[in-house]
Formats: structure tokens, sequence, C-alpha cells
């Protein structure tokens, strides 16, 4: 056969490995703030302090807020994920191995783009609701919620809390979550697992949570702004026919990276899942 893939099969394949990250790769990424197109091995996010207003006297100068601006810097990191496509092997198979390895490696990257989100939301420290004998009940929900509350945290839409499918469970067992004479019908967690509102909080069940030694799960609930994510370059695909293994090699690749912005902005929820 060529040694030499058609450019429409090159092109075909890197949309199916796009559309298949975009739909399923990554499910944290549109739940904090993103700089895409980055040029350089880092990007800088701002963090502007509170501002207090004041008064001021006739013809007076206007008070100053002297906000304070720090930067945090977020480093890029280039991933891979490739897989080879032996050419007598797609002769014996019935399945479409094209679209396979497609998913398959958006679906690699978009779990690592979560890792890295995940990590900065666990280098959060300053608020926590910890309780090492219970797993995620109506009390702890309700510390948490006041604990944003008390840090200014916006009840804009920009809330999230990303949560084990152990919690996603215990919270149906909740009235307030799953009832819809609470919730309303259009909210009910029953008509899917992929995320639910509740409490102006979009909520998500997520498998890559850390938990420890103890089994204690690390959830998180946070505003979007507190976690900074950026991306040098969105999945690439490159194919290219190996004549002495007589295989294509399929590379897809990235380049990402995640920061904790505002400590301040991640409520860290210790949820006991010890097997029964």
């Amino acid at each position: 056969m060529s040694t030499e893939l058609p450019q429409s099969f090159v092109k075909q394949f890197e949309r199916e490995v796009h559309e298949a990250y975009q739909r399923q790769g990554s499910k944290l990424r549109g739940a904090v703030r993103t700089i895409n197109n980055v040029k350089g091995s880092s990007v800088v996010f701002q963090k502007v302090g509170k501002g207090t207003a004041s008064t001021k006297s006739t013809h007076g100068m206007v008070p100053v807020m002297n906000l304070s601006h720090s930067s945090i810097e977020c480093e890029l990191q280039d991933f891979y994920a490739g897989d080879w496509v032996d050419r007598f092997d797609e002769l014996k198979i019935n399945h479409d191995e094209r679209h396979v390895i497609a998913n398959a490696g958006a679906y690699a990257l978009g779990r690592k783009t979560d890792d890295l989100i995940i990590a900065a939301l666990a280098s959060a420290s300053s608020l926590s609701v910890v309780d090492g004998n219970t797993g995620l009940t109506r009390d702890k929900v309700l510390e948490a919620f006041e604990l944003l509350g008390l840090s200014d945290i916006p009840d804009d839409g920009g809330r999230f809390a990303v949560i084990g499918w152990k919690q996603w469970s215990e919270l149906l067992k909740v009235p307030e979550f799953s009832s819809s004479e609470f919730v309303g019908s259009d909210e009910l967690p029953y008509k899917g697992t992929q995320a639910k509102k509740w409490l102006g909080t979009t909520w998500i069940p997520h498998s890559g949570l850390p938990i420890d030694g103890n089994d204690i799960r690390s959830c998180f609930w946070f505003h979007k702004t507190a976690i900074g994510h950026a991306s040098g370059s969105d999945v690439q695909t490159d194919i290219t026919w190996h004549g002495d293994r007589a295989a294509h090699f399929v590379n897809n690749m990235m380049s990402q990276g995640a920061a904790l912005v505002d400590d301040s902005g991640v409520v860290v929820i210790g949820c006991d899942e010890t097997p029964d």
C-alpha cells in the first residue's frame, strides 16, 4: 500500500479526535477560567483584591480603592497519547479502528485535563469541611455553603461542586437534592448523571478525585474564577506510516496547565468512603 496517507483521511481523523475531546474528554474544563492559544511555556493569571467604597467632600478628590494585585503563574506541560494501528490487523477486525483510536486518545487527554484541574483544586487549604466519620451529608453541604458565603464568593452562577460517585449516591438520599418539591422537575438528578443545579451551584460527579489512605475522598466546591486553566495547544493528531512495522502510528498531543488562583474560592469537603 502507499506509504503516504491521503490528506482527507488525516483531516477526518483529526476532526474525530477534536470532536471526541470536546464531547466527552473533559468534564471540568468549562468549570474554570480558561486562557487559550498561549504563546510560551507559561501564562500569568491576575488576582485582584476587594475594593472599599468611601465618601468624599464637595470638590474633594475621589478616594482611591488601592486594590491589591497579585499574579499566579501557570506552567504548561506537554502530553501525548499514541498507539499503533497494524495494516493487516485492520483487515481482520469488523469495527472502525480509526474511530476507536481517535476516541481513546481524546478521552485520555481529556482525563489528563481534568487531572490538572483537580490537582490545582487539591492545593487549596484555607477553607475545609472535614469529618472522617461521615460521607457527604446535608450538614456538611450546609457548612460548606456557609463558608462560601462568609468568604464573599459570588453567587452569580459561577459556582461548581465536583464530588465522587459515592457522594453523588449519598446526595440522592437527601430530599432537598433529589425531590422536585425542592429543586423543581427540571433539575431532578435522575434525568441524567452528568451534572445538575442545586443551591445555585452546578454539581458534577467525577471518578478522579483524590482519596487518602484513610479512605477520605476530597470533594471541592469552588467558584469558576478560583482556578485557572491554560492551553497552549488543544488536542492535535499526527499520523505517520512506519514501513519497518507495517503500521500507522497515531499520536494525539496537547499542551496545557492549571493553577490555583484564589485559595479562598475553594472549599474542600472531606468525605469518608470506608467500605461497609
